[in-house]
């Protein structure tokens, strides 16, 4: 065990802008390893179902060259994780392509690690559902993953990794597979992962600047790498809270994180040291699965009200105006779903999910039309109940998607899930 393991978080989404000054006091420390995590389902199931990248491909790549040129500068390991937002084979393979073309343009050579995390279809049948999540549609499923842990990054760094990139992976499996591998407590390196794989959101004011942690035998120290942010102990406890039902508890795929007794304690006005978590080992290990597929063609309508009259009808006046589009254009192939925001003045998000979207926006045009003109008791103007931002008000907004598994399976080993394939670049 190297006393004094440093574990830089650079980024908590990579491919949205890495802070470069905080990024830059951060790797002037000397950090053991630098990680970040690249994506989730979080931003919702389209990203998946596509198999596209949430961030701008300029800016993804602006954010690899950052890591990777200085990873390679400092001779450490670099850990991406989730590549391309969702971590399917179509992100993963652009993400590998990006990575190779900033160590071509740079002169770099390295040992380049790939894990891939899609998921064979007959591990859906066994699995258990998550959430509100009922049985799994694999026939509208586009792209199938599961979340891979430590055991797989373990296994890259184990064959000589200096930079590995993941498919989806949980964010902690990052930032505590070189600590694990070192001989660190799992428990310690599970809650440092926790913590500082979102950077500086666990402190005081939160931020996306680089994070910083130093492990110990026996805890771990954080600072942000912004001069301004705090990772107070009260920040820091409150961070227990983010993407959990249960602040107590962690599931990983190897296993339980047990917070009830982690300590908090200042260490001076921006840092705090982090100690007494617990790691319960898991009999089997078990894998998160998450699909996606496409559901349609999306269409939107966007239009606003002033009139109190109009807002105060506004739940019955479309559900009147919704009847008579049906009678006029046919019921069967469409779903609509209205969205209201606001209360002295309303915004009208109506969104339409149709077979193509030129049928979605001839359903928008209809419903659009008798919504302004429509009638009703106290009307004041017949000039129209709404106002447009811009002409044509309906949009097409392209494919619609939705999850159609989100699953967590026992499975009796991890490593043949997530192959492992290592290359030379350079």
């Amino acid at each position: 065990m190297t006393p004094g393991l440093r574990v830089l978080s650079a980024s908590g989404q990579l491919g949205f802008g890495i802070p470069a000054a905080a990024f830059a006091a951060g790797v002037a420390r000397a950090p053991d390893l630098i990680g970040a995590d690249m994506g989730s389902i979080d931003p919702g199931p389209a990203y998946l179902g596509s198999g596209r990248m949430a961030a701008a491909p300029e800016m993804a790549r602006r954010d690899l060259e950052l890591v990777l040129l200085a990873a390679r500068r400092l001779g450490v390991p670099l850990l991406i994780g989730s590549a391309g937002t969702a971590g399917a084979r179509p992100h993963l393979d652009a993400t590998l392509d990006m990575v190779r073309a900033i160590a071509r343009a740079h002169g770099l050579r390295f040992r380049l690690a790939s894990i891939a995390a899609d998921m064979p279809r007959d591990i859906v049948p066994g699995a258990r559902p998550l959430g509100a999540m009922r049985a799994a549609d694999l026939a509208g499923t586009t792209h199938l993953v599961g979340q891979m842990g430590t055991e797989a990054f373990i296994r890259a760094l184990d064959a000589g990794a200096e930079v590995v990139v993941a498919g989806r992976a949980c964010d902690t499996a990052i930032f505590a597979a070189l600590p694990v591998l070192r001989g660190y407590p799992t428990a310690l390196a599970m809650h440092m992962a926790k913590i500082v794989e979102c950077t500086s959101l666990c402190c005081e004011p939160g931020g996306r600047d680089a994070m910083l942690a130093t492990l110990d035998a026996d805890g771990f120290v954080l600072e942000s790498m912004h001069p301004d942010r705090a990772a107070t102990p009260l920040s820091v406890a409150a961070h227990a809270l983010y993407e959990q039902e249960d602040p107590y508890t962690v599931e990983e795929p190897e296993g339980t994180l047990d917070l009830r007794g982690a300590r908090y304690t200042a260490v001076d006005a921006r840092r705090t040291r982090v100690d007494g978590a617990a790691w319960r080992p898991r009999a089997r290990p078990t894998v998160k699965l998450e699909g996606a597929g496409p559901c349609g063609e999306r269409s939107v309508l966007l239009c606003s009200s002033a009139d109190p009259a109009v807002i105060a009808r506004l739940p019955d006046l479309l559900a009147t105006v919704e009847a008579t589009t049906r009678e006029l254009v046919g019921a069967g192939d469409f779903t609509l779903h209205p969205r209201i925001y606001g209360e002295r003045e309303a915004f009208l998000l109506l969104e339409c999910i149709a077979p193509t979207a030129a049928r979605g926006l001839a359903v928008l045009g209809v419903l659009r039309q008798h919504l302004l003109h429509l009638g009703f008791p106290g009307r004041l103007s017949t000039g129209g109940n709404l106002a447009f931002p811009f002409t044509p008000a309906e949009v097409s907004a392209g494919t619609a998607y939705r999850f159609t598994v989100y699953h967590v399976a026992e499975v009796d080993a991890l490593a043949p899930l997530f192959p492992l394939a290592v290359e030379d670049v350079g």
